[in-house]
């Protein structure tokens, strides 16, 4: 079974979000949303120097990429990042008000960074887990290749 849900974008992104991190119980600072918009603005994964270096020339001051990578771990937590294990970086998650695993397709000739969801293959993978004796806590499933844009190239 496919996961339905509904991608937010733009300023509905950030709206989402927003409340999505105060359902939480954490509070939408500036800084987080500083954070926040960057991240959402690259149209690939992000690392924290990356996020840092654009949150730094958009304010005019230096931002640190270990206030930035406190900022990434509260958002993966509350479900409005995910982060891409295999290469470091993180992606906005544009639904940010449906928590479920997501399945990562990761070109490797342009860095793009596509999720699915997929329950009934993402919950095969935490079966599996259960019956070797482990509790599954978050299943990272990454699969790296070309995407079909670079494929055609």
């Amino acid at each position: 079974m496919v996961h339905e849900h509904h991608s937010h974008s733009g300023a509905d992104l950030s709206v989402a979000a927003r409340s999505t991190m105060e359902k939480s119980g954490e509070q939408w600072t500036p800084m987080r949303a500083a954070v926040f918009e960057a991240l959402a603005s690259f149209d690939r994964p992000a690392s924290a120097y990356d996020i840092a270096e654009k949150v730094s020339q958009e304010q005019q001051r230096r931002v640190a990429a270990n206030s930035v990578y406190r900022i990434l771990d509260l958002f993966v937590g509350a479900n409005l990042a995910r982060r891409v294990e295999s290469a470091n970086a993180y992606i906005a998650n544009d639904h940010p008000d449906c928590l479920h695993d997501c399945i990562f397709l990761i070109c490797d000739s342009c860095g793009q960074a596509k999720h699915i969801d997929d329950d009934r293959l993402s919950g095969g993978v935490r079966d599996a887990a259960r019956k070797a004796g482990f509790a599954p806590a978050r299943p990272v499933i990454e699969v790296r290749g070309r995407c079909g844009e670079c494929e055609g190239n």
